[in-house]
């Protein structure tokens, strides 16, 4: 299953990043779930296996985590690995920073037609990640293009009866307006939630997931902790985004889903809650949304939910 994506080693600074992989925390006394992770990027001084990442993660009591493609090549290496580690489910999309370039070429509805035939697979669990990104796509034809690839993958998730993983950058207003205008998905998550309290109110009225990955840990972003005041606990997943987004203290170096402790331990400090307890709201929200990973588990799952 080759396919290593090499992460830029060097910071947007300029200097050359830390490559050495934090130490694995303590594990969790209560197992949780990585919402988010990219296990086809490597990163560090060595890139690490699929079953290497895992077995890390089990070291750290994270027992699973969904790992998200964002064009035809990585959803279907993260459906092949699904298919290979049963702690991995995978989730498919085209990304809404690639739809301008697969339109530019004549080739996005195709690709929208693909991901459709890999999210068949029974190890897909979601359809993502998608949204629309304001931050690094700009002009009417390239935005038209993120608009319509979004609202195919909104079409798509409510017709397989699959979540869906959203990519929002700078585009909040819009990703609600178009949820709201063609009807979310049930299962609708934030990925790397980066709005504010006045956001998590919406999702909440709505019954919309937030996703928090490291970043909640950065003092500069306050907007992160004040929106985890206000969502209810049932729509909170917790997630790396690995290899993006080490949470502090490692900030800076590699992250992967065996650090996903540090984050939810903050966030539950944060609340002010048992970190036991707030590890197993998270996993319990998590294997609700996407059902069991073990594969007979899911195989009965999927099939009562198509009866």
């Amino acid at each position: 299953m080759p396919y290593p994506q090499r992460r830029d080693t060097v910071a947007e600074t300029g200097q050359r990043r830390e490559l050495k992989y934090p130490e694995v925390p303590a594990p969790l006394a209560v197992a949780c779930y990585d919402n988010h992770t990219h296990l086809e990027i490597e990163d560090g001084e060595v890139g690490l296996s699929v079953r290497e990442h895992m077995d890390l993660a089990a070291d750290a009591n994270i027992l699973g985590a969904i790992t998200v493609g964002g064009d035809l090549r990585s959803s279907r290496w993260q459906v092949e690995a699904a298919n290979e580690d049963a702690r991995l489910l995978a989730a498919v999309a085209v990304h809404p920073n690639e739809a301008p370039e697969l339109a530019a070429r004549g080739e996005l509805e195709d690709a929208w037609a693909q991901i459709e035939q890999l999210a068949h697979d029974p190890r897909v669990a979601a359809i993502g990640e998608t949204g629309l990104d304001f931050f690094r796509t700009s002009g009417d034809e390239p935005i038209a293009a993120q608009f319509a690839s979004f609202e195919a993958h909104i079409d798509m998730a409510k017709r397989l009866g699959l979540p869906m993983q959203i990519h929002d950058r700078e585009a909040h207003d819009a990703v609600v307006e178009t949820l709201r205008r063609v009807g979310a998905p049930a299962g609708t998550v934030f990925h790397c939630f980066s709005g504010d309290a006045a956001l998590a109110r919406i999702a909440a009225e709505e019954g919309w997931f937030l996703s928090f990955a490291g970043n909640v840990t950065f003092k500069n972003a306050p907007n992160l902790r004040e929106a985890l005041e206000v969502i209810p606990r049932e729509l909170i997943l917790v997630e790396t985004d690995a290899p993006f987004l080490t949470p502090i203290p490692f900030r800076g170096r590699p992250n992967a889903p065996y650090l996903l402790p540090v984050t939810l331990r903050f966030m539950a400090e944060h609340l002010g809650t048992d970190a036991d307890e707030f590890a197993g709201q998270v996993a319990e929200n998590t294997l609700g949304l996407y059902g069991p990973f073990d594969p007979e588990a899911r195989a009965a799952w999927r099939a009562e939910r198509a009866a």
